[in-house]
C-alpha cells in the first residue's frame, strides 16, 4: 500500500478517532492535485516539454521499427533459399535485433518517466507550498487530496481554484528547481527564545 494511500486512510479516520470536542474544532479542505498540475501554467510548460521529448523518441523508435519489419519481410522471402544453417543464423541475428529493439522501447519508456519525474518534482514541492499558505490563511487543519481516497466532500471546501490562481501568481515566469522544496519551518523572530 502507498504512503499516499495510507495518509488519506489516516486523514479520513483521524476525525472520527478524535474526541467531539477535539472534531468541533476540525476544518478540512481539498485540492484536485490533478487538475491543478493541469492548470498550473509552469506544468503545462513542463508537460508540453516532456511531449516533444515523446514525439521526438517515439519517431526514432517507429524508424527502427519500419526498418526491422522491412527486414523481416526481406529475410521471409530469402528463407527459402538458403540452407539450413544460414537460416538459423539469419534468424538468431534478426531475433537479436528485436530483442535489442524491445530493450531501446523500455529503456525510452523509463527515461521519459525518470524526466517526467524530474520536471514535475519541484512543481510538486511548490504546490505543497502553496497548498499550505492556503491551509493556514483558510485556518485549515487538514488538506486532503481529490483522487486518493476522498469519497465526498461539498465544494464549498476544494481550494483547487486558489491553489491555481495563487501558485500562477508566486511563480509566474521562475522556473522550478529541485531546491525549491519547501523548508521545514522554522521559529519566527518574535517567537524566539529571547536571552
Amino acid at each position: 500500500m502507498s504512503f499516499r494511500r495510507i495518509l488519506s486512510g489516516l486523514a479520513v479516520a483521524l476525525p472520527l478517532l478524535l474526541p467531539a470536542a477535539a472534531r468541533a474544532d476540525l476544518k478540512v479542505g481539498y485540492v484536485d492535485l490533478q487538475r491543478a498540475l493541469s492548470e498550473v501554467e509552469e506544468a503545462r510548460s513542463a508537460k508540453a516539454r516532456l511531449q516533444s521529448s515523446v514525439n521526438a523518441k517515439q519517431k526514432e523508435l517507429e524508424k527502427e521499427q519500419d526498418a526491422l519489419r522491412k527486414e523481416k519481410e526481406t529475410l521471409d522471402k530469402q528463407m527459402s533459399t538458403m540452407n539450413d544453417e544460414a537460416r538459423r543464423a539469419k534468424q538468431v541475428e534478426f531475433e537479436g535485433k528485436y530483442v535489442a529493439l524491445m530493450q531501446k522501447l523500455e529503456k525510452s519508456k523509463a527515461e521519459l518517466a525518470e524526466s517526467e519525474q524530474r520536471e514535475l518534482q519541484p512543481i510538486l514541492q511548490r504546490m505543497q507550498q502553496v497548498i499550505g499558505q492556503v491551509a493556514q490563511r483558510e485556518g485549515l487543519t487538514l488538506v486532503l487530496d481529490k483522487n486518493s481516497g476522498l469519497l465526498y466532500a461539498p465544494p464549498s471546501l476544494e481550494l483547487t481554484n486558489e491553489v491555481v490562481r495563487l501558485y500562477n501568481d508566486q511563480f509566474k515566469g521562475k522556473p522550478a528547481k529541485a531546491s525549491d522544496a519547501p523548508k521545514a519551518p522554522g521559529p519566527k523572530a518574535a517567537d524566539a527564545p529571547k536571552k
